[in-house]
């Protein structure tokens, strides 16, 4: 079921927005070469713990995970492109992780990912982030009153097509509001005109993540962590937007 918010609503997201853009914060200063990956899942925890929220993926079981989540982010390392879950594994030089975050806020939840270089970066790796969150920016820019779906997933796919990127469409955004995930379905591409008439309290997660030289990919044996199907990299950007009759209010922008 699709919801809409009231104005009210929206503004009692806006905490849960912050909360989630502070702890994506932290976590670009905190990873750095010789951390582990489980040391940002406990940095985040504690945040969460501090701040009174609740974790959207701690008991997180949906169909296509192989058991509980069981941690509070997700970590995704080189060519571990969605849902990696955390493990003992210390970053290295020039790893790209992506990072992605939901959580629960006095009842509202917003959801939003990140991509960055640890170390020494190579530049198809800046790249490929720069791509992302420019098909992210794409997207928000066309999620305006009377649009339609069709016109986000357009406006992302036509950044992915412009860099040779290939489009995954099997996972996307989603709408947010009193739980992570909700309808509708946001593709990363989309034929303009078409689809759901975007109406003001619409609250969605727009979510592009490309990889380098594929759009295929297979879930590790961890039971959760996506992986491309040819060991190429991906990267993620993610934010939490409402439709307002005043444009898109990104409720997770960061400083």
């Amino acid at each position: 079921m699709i919801e809409l918010f009231n104005d009210r609503e929206v503004e009692q997201m806006r905490p849960a927005g912050r909360f989630v853009a502070e702890v994506l914060t932290a976590l670009r200063a905190k990873a750095a070469v010789g951390v582990n990956l489980l040391e940002l899942d406990a940095l985040v925890a504690e945040m969460i713990a501090e701040r009174g929220a609740t974790s959207c993926y701690v008991d997180y079981h949906p169909s296509f995970g192989a058991m509980p989540f069981g941690k509070v982010l997700c970590t995704s390392v080189n060519d571990a492109v969605l849902h990696g879950l955390p493990h003992d594994y210390v970053l290295a030089d020039g790893d790209l992780l992506s990072v992605d975050f939901a959580c629960e806020v006095d009842g509202w939840v917003a959801d939003s990912a990140t991509s960055v270089v640890v170390g020494t970066a190579r530049d198809e790796d800046l790249r490929l982030i720069t791509v992302t969150e420019k098909a992210l920016e794409a997207g928000i820019a066309a999620a305006v009153v009377g649009n339609k779906l069709g016109d986000v997933g357009f406006a992302i796919g036509e950044v992915a097509r412009a860099a040779g990127l290939g489009i995954n469409l099997q996972f996307g955004g989603h709408g947010v509001g009193r739980t992570m995930h909700g309808d509708p379905h946001v593709p990363n591409d989309g034929r303009p005109g078409r689809g759901l008439t975007l109406k003001p309290g619409l609250v969605i997660a727009i979510e592009p993540w490309f990889m380098h030289t594929t759009d295929a990919i297979f879930t590790d044996p961890d039971g959760w962590t996506l992986r491309s199907a040819d060991g190429s990299r991906g990267a993620h950007s993610e934010h939490t937007i409402a439709i307002t009759p005043d444009g898109p209010l990104v409720l997770t922008a960061r400083d």
